[in-house]
């Protein structure tokens, strides 16, 4: 059977399910995460649900309905867990260079004493194996992680005094030089934040779909 891990591995090297119109429904990752992801022509329902069910819920065709409130109110109440929010995915591999590798993380040196920071505590809520990088040059933090399906993801933090002197940018592509060389990292960004989205493609990301995941 395939699994959003399946997935979301196959993209990471550029092999994306088929654009067929079709809404696929594949077992809940964990006991944490349940998810819908919207892809090109394609739409994945990551939850233990039945597939029937899914389908009665949709308008045949709509591949918006699985992303639109009525759905995703359905698939809470079906599931018993709440809609996190519905935010943009966005992936790059890993910096392989060593010399840009180590000009990529110059700045930056592994925090342990930042669990009480909100950023962190909310790393913590959807990701494992967290790791916390703070920049010397701007005040800010790049954090590292094992979330969704077992991907590994990054958020950023970059204080108001530094914005819009490229810190988010030089963190995001940070973010590729922390991962082992052969991986892939995502981010997830809320479509509105656009200064985030330019920060992130600015650092060679790119956009993979969109995704509303479910938590307890």
């Amino acid at each position: 059977m395939t699994t959003l891990a399946d997935i979301l591995r196959g993209i990471e090297h550029g092999v994306f399910p088929a654009p067929d119109l079709a809404v696929e429904v594949v077992p809940a990752p964990s006991e944490r995460d349940s998810c819908v992801i919207g892809l090109t022509g394609h739409i994945v329902v990551a939850a233990d649900v039945d597939p029937a069910w899914v389908t009665q819920q949709l308008p045949p065709g709509d591949l918006s309905a699985p992303l639109n409130p009525p759905f995703l109110r359905a698939l809470e109440e079906r599931t018993g867990r709440q809609v996190n929010a519905i935010d943009a995915m966005l992936l790059a591999p890993a910096l392989t260079d060593p010399a840009e590798r180590s000009a990529a993380v110059a700045c930056l040196v592994e925090l342990t004493d930042h669990d009480d920071h909100p950023r962190v505590r909310r790393a913590w809520q959807y990701r494992e194996q967290v790791r916390v990088y703070g920049d010397g040059s701007s005040g800010g933090l790049v954090l590292t992680g094992v979330g969704l399906a077992g991907r590994l993801e990054c958020a950023l933090e970059v204080p108001d005094e530094a914005r819009g002197r490229g810190a988010g940018r030089r963190l995001a592509r940070a973010a590729r030089a922390l991962i082992p060389t052969d991986a892939h990292i995502w981010a997830q960004v809320t479509p509105g934040n656009a200064a985030s989205l330019r920060t992130f493609l600015a650092a060679g990301y790119r956009p993979i779909g969109s995704e509303a995941l479910l938590t307890f």
